[in-house]
């Protein structure tokens, strides 16, 4: 039994929010607190209902010693009321045989109870540490989640900002190839050589006169006709 209770001190007197806050990944450490929980609960669960049955067995023993001391008690009240007085002793040294035994008895009853006791609070104490870490590890599981889908969003923008400085940079050499372009036609615009417009531009004129001249012959035909 003792090696029981010192093999769980530890649990008894552990702060399990502490311990994850100091651990470097609490998702791993959770787990294996849990695989080692686990085990010690089906451990302390047995050991828990051998001391229980220890602590039943002691108090059923004291009540029976105690029955037997109070049935002593009464045969020899029975016995003096009958005037057997020799009778009535040998039923009160039964009773002081019985009550010395029942120091042992009451002794061993307290020892198993106290045991028992403390089995009870450490069998609850897993039960309770085990609830309250299922549910932090589901809580750092999803954490853990955000955190890593995190990560990639910031290696994806990474990625992008990236992109977006090829793409600056692909503009820069567009506007060079534009300039350059520019800078050709405006220099083949320079060495072309000058055409003579002087006979377009005269045509240009010729044409004006030789159409307002048939506008006007028109006109005249159309009042000729109408009587103006």
């Amino acid at each position: 039994m003792a090696g029981i209770i010192s093999r769980f001190k530890d649990i008894m007197s552990s702060n399990i929010n502490a311990l994850l806050d100091k651990a470097e990944d609490p998702s791993k450490m959770i787990d294996q607190y849990l695989r080692n929980l686990e085990s010690d609960l089906g451990k302390v669960k047995s050991e828990t209902a051998s001391v229980m049955a220890e602590e039943k067995r002691a108090k059923r023993e004291l009540d029976e010693l105690d029955e037997q001391i109070n049935k002593m008690q009464k045969y020899a009240e029975k016995a003096l009321i009958a005037g057997n007085e020799s009778d009535a002793k040998l039923f009160l040294e039964k009773k002081s045989q019985l009550s010395q035994n029942k120091q042992t008895l009451q002794k061993s009853y307290e020892i198993a109870a106290e045991n028992a006791s403390k089995m009870k609070i450490m069998h609850d104490k897993l039960i309770k540490d085990i609830s309250e870490l299922n549910a932090r590890r589901d809580q750092l599981k999803a954490k853990l989640a955000v955190a890593k889908t995190q990560e990639r969003l910031n290696k994806i923008g990474a990625s992008v900002n990236g992109a977006k400085g090829n793409l600056s940079a692909f503009d820069k050499m567009e506007d060079k190839i534009n300039k350059k372009i520019d800078e050709a036609n405006a220099m083949n615009e320079l060495n072309s050589p000058k055409e003579d417009n002087i006979e377009n531009l005269m045509s240009k004129y010729d044409y004006n006169k030789t159409n307002n001249s048939e506008v006007d012959d028109e006109l005249q035909a159309l009042k000729n006709k109408l009587g103006l």
